[in-house]
């Protein structure tokens, strides 16, 4: 008979989960005994940084990943990183050590007490199984789960003497052979009332927010806007971890502001607005005012259920984003609306000492690749990197939805490991400082990615909120003699300072042709740049 062990890697190989990202300790060394040589294993030197990495990982490849920790103090350090891909949707499949099970009542040292309430509030999943034989069946409820539509992170806490048990063959069998499919498609009705809608709007708008991406649907939102002629915004940026459209069409109108009362303003001269693949709406800070235009009405198309039952005003319609679209463009023809004026292109902000953010990022769009992916966690230069930058491709922009720091370096490891394809990952220094054992991980697995470091000595994005906030005299937002260069080459990164935009570029165009893991960092203004 099989043991669980060999169910549940066989289960791994049926679905395509053959990459583990992890930071064992003892109770998770009986897991990778006898290690099959057609798995990897990606180690990391702490648990946020390994979660983010299988975050990143995840969401590229639109599949579930593995992720391998310690019991309770790993879970524990792992927590503010599943929060992240919570926010993300991101199908992370988190084991989790846990004592023998003859010394779990008497909580003998490293019992995990409450293993399923720990990450709870974070997963859609969390359990530990009766029995050993019950591991591989709990392992595939918990994949299936992650993977449905609004995917999600999951975990299953497995004592360390269960994997030598034998289990039934038969059993067995049946766990690995199950398949779940989970897209939903919309009410015909629902669908047939929106084009109605639609087609009478006078001056409708299309919010398009990250699932769009996730659901492979950028050619249904593009088809859409272009049928309708509908000018497109970007749900907000404070919780939109991809783009749910191409941000150089002539139809982009850039990105909704966070708070309530600017976007009212901004959405308020439209009378159907229609939000696609976005909660409505990821806001912060509160600023209050009118959810709503006096003539706007509101129609939403989630996968989630919890963000279409939970917005404040309009009515949704829960269903996967693409066989939604799909069947709204199939139920029009056309409109008679005048076409949209083209949204005007990028425009670079004079050269500054130090550097405006904005130069910086206009000077990496002249470099980078087309194929390329950005992963961003510089949350002062969010704004100059998107107006800047354009992004036009799918799958090409990771952002932590979760606003949660150490998502950016960690995922921009677990992205590359998984594409074939140029990353660049653009920083703050403080940020770095949440997952800085990554680049221990990019080192030593030789993952060529380009981190650009944009140095500020201050933590940038909190002074913004001061202000909107009022509130005055606040300690700790500054960071002051911060060489995040020299601590990258500490761990083996290959790292470069510039000052000038001639040597920014130069720079950077040597460290994305790198085969290797680059990072270059640049000293730049203080205060947001947004343009």
């Amino acid at each position: 008979m099989p043991t669980v062990r060999e169910v549940t890697f066989d289960l791994f190989r049926k679905l395509g989960m053959t990459t583990i990202f992890g930071n064992p300790g003892s109770t998770e060394l009986p897991m990778l005994a006898d290690y099959p040589d057609d798995f990897d294993y990606v180690l990391g030197l702490q648990e946020a940084a390994v979660v983010g990495m299988a975050d990143g990982h995840a969401q590229v490849t639109r599949k579930p990943t593995l992720v391998n920790l310690h019991t309770a103090p790993g879970l524990g350090n792992a927590v503010g990183a599943l929060f992240n891909a919570q926010a993300n949707h991101s199908p992370v499949v988190v084991t989790v050590g846990q004592q023998v099970r003859a010394q779990v009542t008497m909580q003998a040292n490293l019992t995990n007490r409450d293993s399923i309430r720990v990450p709870d509030p974070f997963v859609k999943y969390s359990y530990e199984p009766a029995r050993a034989e019950d591991v591989p069946l709990a392992l595939a409820h918990a994949i299936h789960l992650a993977s449905i539509p609004p995917m999600g992170p999951v975990m299953v806490s497995i004592p360390m003497d269960d994997w030598d048990v034998e289990m039934d063959a038969t059993e067995a069998k049946h766990v690995i052979e199950r398949a779940v499919a989970g897209r939903t498609g919309a009410d015909p009705a629902a669908i047939g009332d929106l084009a109605a809608k639609l087609e009478a709007a006078k001056n409708p708008v299309l919010v398009a927010g990250p699932d769009i991406d996730s659901a492979d649907a950028w050619d249904e939102a593009i088809a859409l806007a272009e049928d309708q002629n509908l000018p497109v915004w970007a749900s907000p940026a404070t919780g939109g971890g991809r783009l749910g459209f191409p941000e150089g069409h002539p139809h982009w109108r850039g990105v909704l502001p966070p708070a309530i009362q600017p976007v009212g303003e901004t959405l308020k001269d439209h009378d159907l607005i229609l939000v696609v693949g976005s909660s409505v709406f990821p806001y912060y800070p509160y600023l209050p005012g009118p959810l709503l235009g006096e003539n706007s009405s509101l129609v939403q198309i989630t996968s989630d259920p919890d963000e279409a039952a939970r917005a404040p005003m309009g009515s949704a319609i829960v269903s996967d984003v693409k066989l939604a679209m799909a069947a709204l463009n199939a139920a029009l023809d056309g409109t008679d609306r005048p076409a949209v004026e083209p949204w005007p292109g990028p425009v670079r902000m004079e050269e500054t000492d130090p550097l405006n953010a904005s130069v910086v990022m206009n000077t990496l769009k002249q470099v980078i690749p087309d194929e390329a992916v950005i992963v961003l966690e510089a949350p002062t230069s969010t704004m100059a990197l998107r107006n800047q930058l354009r992004i036009s491709k799918p799958n090409s922009y990771f952002f932590g939805a979760g606003g949660g720091l150490g998502f950016g370096l960690s995922a921009a490891v677990g992205i590359q490991y998984a594409e074939d394809r140029p990353v660049v990952c653009v920083l703050g220094e403080g940020s770095v400082q949440y997952a800085v054992t990554a680049f221990w991980t990019a080192a030593a697995y030789d993952i060529p990615v380009t981190f650009l470091v944009l140095r500020n000595e201050e933590y940038g994005i909190l002074k913004w909120f001061a202000e909107v906030e009022q509130v005055s005299g606040s300690p700790g937002l500054d960071l002051p003699a911060l060489e995040t260069s020299k601590i990258a080459a500490g761990y083996g990164i290959e790292s470069t300072v510039v000052k000038e935009p001639a040597d920014v570029e130069a720079a950077l165009r040597e460290a994305i042709a790198a085969a290797k893991p680059r990072l270059v960092e640049v000293p730049v203004q203080s205060g947001m740049a947004l343009f």
